[in-house]
């Protein structure tokens, strides 16, 4: 009785540390990225894609060997989670054990779902390495690799959400105190303190750069679509559908 009274306190203390986190973490990301590590590589990566379309012919074997490796890195994830869930599920169905290995089993198959979506995105961002270059064709690529890196990122919280269940079997303290863990961990590897490392610097300079008068109605469109990104960095794909259903309300 000790035990369940135990359960009934712990285990909901244990998930709301977690999903707290994930949500003040999900909520900085999008008002705040620089304090972030996932802010700053998803504007890191938009660089990297200026970088890679402004010389196709030089720089397209390279990035193709750059999204190979990603997929490679999220088939490797795909490939362990679906294992790890049909070995559980094996288990489960065999023996008459507890409900907490379902909870185990959903977590690994959340992993493998988000894995295989990252999978899609990179895969069709290796398509748009060889398109002719354009703003609008830079925002939408770089949209994609950063989908495709959230969805890589949603999967492996989903194996980091796995391992508290799994010490549930344990104990409901095992556990709480792996939730506290898991999140304190998680909190160094997220965010940033101080870093000499801006990738938002360049930015700043081209709305410095841009002082003649003939270019400021366009720097206020461009402005905005920055102030956006700078925002969320994980939705930029969106300027490219706003940028069409603009020009298409011109003609």
């Amino acid at each position: 009785m000790e035990r369940k009274h135990l359960e009934y306190v712990l285990v909901p203390l244990g998930f709301a540390v977690l999903v707290s986190y994930h949500l003040w973490l999900a909520v900085t990301i999008y008002w705040r990225p620089k304090r972030t590590v996932i802010g700053i590589n998803a504007e890191s990566r938009r660089q990297w894609v200026s970088t890679m379309i402004s010389d196709p012919m030089k720089n397209g074997v390279l990035a193709v060997q750059i999204i190979r490796n990603n997929i490679m890195a999220s088939t490797l994830m795909a490939t362990t989670t679906i294992t790890i869930g049909s070995l559980l599920s094996a288990f489960v169905s065999s023996t008459s054990s507890t409900g907490k290995y379902h909870y185990i089993v959903l977590c690994f198959l959340v992993a493998f779902l988000c894995n295989v979506q990252s999978i899609r995105y990179y895969a069709h961002a290796s398509f748009l390495v060889t398109l002719p270059a354009g703003e609008s064709r830079m925002d939408y690529f770089a949209g994609i690799l950063n989908r495709g890196s959230l969805f890589w990122s949603l999967g492996l919280r989903a194996f980091y959400f796995a391992i508290p269940l799994f010490l549930w079997i344990f104990g409901p303290l095992s556990m709480f105190l792996s939730s506290c863990l898991i999140t304190f961990v998680l909190y160094f590897l997220d965010f940033t303190r101080t870093s000499s490392y801006d990738p938002y610097e360049y930015l700043q300079k081209e709305e410095v750069n841009n002082n003649d008068i003939e270019s400021v109605g366009q720097s206020r469109g461009n402005n905005f679509a920055v102030s956006s990104r700078l925002h969320s960095p994980l939705l930029a794909s969106y300027s490219m559908t706003s940028n069409c259903n603009d020009s298409a309300d011109q003609s």
